[in-house]
């Protein structure tokens, strides 16, 4: 057979050419997908540059329609309305007291004296019936004798970021918060030494979800990653207080220190709901059914 120098040439110049056209082609894709990141990236930016504190500061953030109007969750008098669906804790009022007008909680003052999740978490809850199983002998299947019925734990994961200052100064708040709420009142020098840590509220996700809820604070976790930055901020609010227990109280002093926050973490924070005895001789089930109770101050779930 013989060989064919023109076949073999025709060859290889097509070759060139589909390696050339195949080449371009992926050169526009990857230009292309490069200019979409770069456009996405600079909107993330634009809506991270505002930070956490945009979405906790005074309350409530304006929600943006797909029209591209917003919708204030603010009522005219300034206090949260019920849109405002986000989930939140509130500062028990014995802590509120503690604080004065300067602590490492003050940050929280300007969410309307609660801890708001500026990112949604992700939130755990189970409800369960009990039941004491009889089975007599030769039967084959038991009897259910029922107990009780409960919520159970209520878990809240939550991603947490920090960009700036005053962003550490709210997280290091945050962090603060479900320390002290997990503490009771201990010590010869407190007046109120033997109460037990305090009940906090728990709301979210509108009027039948979580609205007012009494929960404990049972347990609290968050990570300090070692591949990440921390942003440093003053903690100018810190006071002493001098009480000794004998006398009158001593004038506080400002003590003024440095924290690092992460830029990155995840916050772990586990709640029972705490009914009282006569709270729950309240509890009727056909305003249960019908939702009576979840738009009251029960606090029902």
């Amino acid at each position: 057979m013989a060989f064919d120098k023109n076949f073999l040439k025709n060859s290889v110049e097509n070759l060139k050419g589909f390696a050339t056209n195949t080449f371009g082609e992926v050169s526009s894709v990857v230009q292309k997908n490069a200019k979409k990141f770069l456009s996405y990236n600079s909107i993330a930016k634009d809506k991270l540059k505002n930070g956490l504190l945009k979405n906790v500061n005074n309350g409530v953030p304006d929600a943006i329609k797909g029209n591209g109007t917003s919708v204030n969750f603010r009522n005219p008098d300034g206090k949260v309305n019920p849109k405002d669906w986000r989930v939140s804790i509130s500062i028990p009022e014995r802590i509120r007291t503690y604080m004065g007008e300067k602590s490492l909680l003050t940050p929280l003052i300007g969410s309307g004296n609660k801890v708001i999740f500026p990112y949604t978490p992700t939130v755990l809850v189970g409800h369960s019936a009990n039941y004491n199983p009889m089975q007599p002998i030769h039967t084959n299947y038991p009897y259910y004798a029922y107990e009780n019925s409960r919520v159970d734990q209520i878990t809240i994961t939550a991603d947490m970021f920090v960009q700036n200052e005053a962003e550490a100064q709210y997280w290091i708040a945050m962090v603060h918060f479900f320390k002290t709420v997990t503490k009771m009142n201990y010590g010869k020098t407190d007046p109120d030494r033997g109460l037990p840590p305090p009940v906090c509220r728990l709301n979210g996700y509108g009027s039948y979800t979580f609205n007012n809820v009494p929960v404990l604070i049972t347990n609290f976790q968050f990570d300090l990653k070692k591949d990440i930055d921390y942003i440093s901020c003053k903690l100018s609010g810190a006071t002493t207080d001098t009480f000794s227990g004998i006398g009158p109280r001593q004038a506080s002093q400002d003590v003024s220190g440095l924290a690092w926050a992460p830029t990155e973490s995840l916050l772990t924070v586990g709640l029972v709901p705490q009914y009282s005895r006569t709270k729950q001789t309240q509890f009727n089930l056909k305003k249960f059914v019908k939702g009576e109770h979840s738009l009251g101050k029960d606090g029902f779930i």
